[in-house]
C-alpha cells in the first residue's frame, strides 16, 4: 500500500509537533506549511529544521496567501489542521476556512 502524502499546518505546535513526528515515523511523506508568520522564532525554527533532517518537506505559504495555500495542497492527498495559540485565537476559525477553501479549489484531498 502506499504511503500518503501528508500537508500538516500548525506542525511547530503542541499538537502539530506530534503529527509531524508520527507522520514521519508512519512512513509518510510528510509536508510542513512554513508560515511567514512565525518570524524569527527561534524555537520553530529549530524544530522545522529538525524535522526537514528527518525527512520533512517544508513548504513556504501563507493562510492569508490563497495561491500559495493551493499549491501546498496539490502536493498532498491528506491535509491535517494543527493552527493554535493566543495569538490566532479570535480568529482561527476564519484562517481554517481559507484552508478549506483551497482544499475544495485543489480537488486532489481525500
Amino acid at each position: 500500500m502506499e504511503k500518503s502524502k501528508v500537508l500538516i499546518v500548525g506542525g511547530t505546535g503542541y499538537l502539530g509537533k506530534r503529527l509531524v513526528k508520527a507522520s514521519l515515523a508512519n512512513g509518510n511523506k510528510t509536508y510542513i506549511l512554513r508560515r511567514p508568520e512565525i518570524g524569527v522564532d527561534i524555537e520553530k525554527v529549530e524544530m522545522l529544521i529538525s524535522f526537514k533532517m528527518q525527512g520533512a518537506h517544508l513548504i513556504s505559504a501563507s493562510l492569508n496567501d490563497h495561491r500559495s495555500l493551493v499549491d501546498a495542497v496539490k502536493l498532498v492527498d491528506v491535509v491535517i489542521c494543527a493552527i493554535s495559540g493566543v495569538h490566532i485565537r479570535s480568529h482561527h476559525i476564519l484562517l481554517q476556512l481559507k484552508l478549506v477553501d483551497a482544499i475544495k479549489e485543489a480537488g486532489n484531498i481525500k
